[in-house]
């Protein structure tokens, strides 16, 4: 069983945080929410947070390789 979990899961949130970095960069101004006095695009900033950590799940696969186990 040489599969490394961190693989799918990276590759699944950097997807989705692509996704959603390119709708909120798409939507501007339009997908705005007010918090306290200042407006946040939800979507660019939920974005951002998935894609670095789906970078971070694949940077940590990428460099850990597993050992086999030794009988």
């Amino acid at each position: 069983m040489g599969l490394d979990i961190r693989w799918p899961i990276g590759l699944m949130f950097t997807l989705i945080g692509v996704l959603l970095v390119g709708y909120g960069a798409v939507q501007g101004a339009s997908a705005t929410v007010q918090v306290a006095g200042s407006s946040l695009n939800m979507d660019l900033c939920w974005g951002l947070v998935l894609l670095v950590f789906g970078a971070a799940m694949l940077l940590g696969a990428s460099l850990g390789g597993k050992q086999p186990p030794s009988a």
